[in-house]
């Protein structure tokens, strides 16, 4: 029962990949790109088809654009030599560069195809301009971009190469990277391997050629984490690098600050658990606010995101649950100041006001539904959202229908 209890989610979202996997094309001149979507406002509710409050949409860029039938996670790169703005989104068959700067007029730079394969799994984080992108395909690794190379783009879209590849592993679900530090953290890697499938410590202090620095995996299988600094409210690991996974059914603070001797630090659940999906530290680093990917599913609740008191890393204790509007799955949500920005499949993109959480007031700010058709349970909608350009461009990756970028209405 252990066994299964950890594949179910896995089997539930590959049975998805493969049924749509099926109906793929052999290439990509048979996809017919849809026209580019502009500047649309939010006005009485709508913004043109898809449902809103409060966020405007500024342009969308289609999968038949990106050659592909599937989207997933989605990440964002500044230039500060040009100080252009820059999507990087996952697809089912590579990841698409894209330049937002003016969304007027969106430009699809190219694709940097799939190391080995389609898959429905694709993520990418970013450091010192480079690009590194894992996927669930087979023997896939880790692909090195140098995003610098974007500036220069003549014949769009290109299709891209690798700068780099990391092969010290095949799959994985996920890639962390701690930015102040220089190391990427891949997750969900194969159970089998050194590490469970937990997580693999990776130097790239040079960014074309990580290099292995070890792993750990004492907490098993690794969904998804985050990697700090750490500088908060429990000065006994002031300045340590923490790690914090989201483990299926648990999650686990580990100090992660020397490489060959990480050291566990706690492991805790919740009532009522299904499978531990992904969280993100509030800024002050006294909250940590994480969902369940299939809660809504097994137990029929709406939304739920639960917040732990991790002031006292040694001993986090529940602080609040906060229920949503819609019975939609949470997928992932991530912390800029005092909001939440919660990628909420069917639901769309939900924007949490945090500001009152240490008093246990949550509430929901502002919504952008770029999955019209319903807000039920299903896995279709809103993969990920990336809320970090200083412009105030959001980044929202559909699964089932591209790239939009919206903004707060003014």
């Amino acid at each position: 029962m252990k066994n299964t209890f950890y594949l179910l989610p896995v089997l539930i979202l590959l049975f998805m990949g493969c049924s749509k996997n099926e109906e793929k094309p052999d290439n990509e001149d048979q996809f017919v790109p849809e026209p580019q979507v502009g500047f649309t406002p939010c006005e009485n509710g709508m913004a043109g088809m898809y449902p809103c409050n409060g966020y405007d949409l500024l342009g969308r860029i289609s999968l038949s654009e990106f050659g592909a039938l599937e989207g997933n996670d989605v990440w964002g790169w500044t230039d500060h030599t040009t100080n252009k703005e820059y999507a990087l989104m996952g697809l089912d068959n590579g990841t698409a560069f894209v330049d937002i700067t003016d969304t007027e007029n969106l430009i699809y730079l190219g694709k940097l195809p799939s190391a080995s394969g389609t898959s429905s799994w694709r993520d990418i984080k970013v450091y010192d301009n480079h690009a590194y992108i894992v996927s669930e395909a087979d023997n896939h690794g880790m692909q090195v971009f140098d995003l610098t190379r974007l500036r220069n783009v003549s014949d769009t879209p290109e299709v891209f190469d690798n700068d780099g590849r990391y092969t010290g592993f095949g799959n994985a679900h996920n890639v962390v990277i701690n930015e102040a530090t220089g190391f990427a953290y891949p997750v969900g890697t194969a159970r089998n391997d050194a590490f469970n499938g937990g997580v693999h410590f990776v130097s790239l202090q040079d960014p074309k050629n990580p290099v292995s620095a070890g792993g750990y995996g004492a907490n098993g299988y690794t969904h998804d984490a985050q990697v700090i600094t750490y500088n908060g409210p429990d000065t006994d690991y002031t300045g340590a690098e923490i790690f914090i996974g989201a483990n299926e059914n648990q999650v686990a603070i580990v100090n992660v600050t020397d490489k060959a001797n990480p050291a566990g630090i706690a492991t805790f659940g919740y009532q009522n658990l299904a499978y531990t999906h992904q969280g993100w530290f509030t800024e002050d680093q006294r909250y940590y606010i994480f969902g369940d990917e299939l809660d809504e599913v097994n137990f029929g609740f709406d939304s739920r995101t639960l917040v732990f008191d991790v002031s006292d890393l040694d001993n986090p204790v529940l602080h609040t649950t906060y229920t949503g509007e819609t019975t939609a799955i949470d997928h992932n949500g991530y912390v800029k100041g005092n909001q939440y920005f919660l990628a909420n499949y069917r639901a769309g993109i939900r924007v949490l006001d945090i500001s009152g959480i240490a008093n246990k007031s949550i509430s929901e700010a502002g919504f952008f539904d770029t999955f019209p058709s319903s807000n039920s349970a299903g896995f279709d909608g809103v993969w990920s959202v990336y809320p970090y350009f200083e412009s105030g461009k959001i980044l929202v990756s559909d699964i089932n229908s591209g790239l939009f970028i919206i903004k707060k209405s003014e």
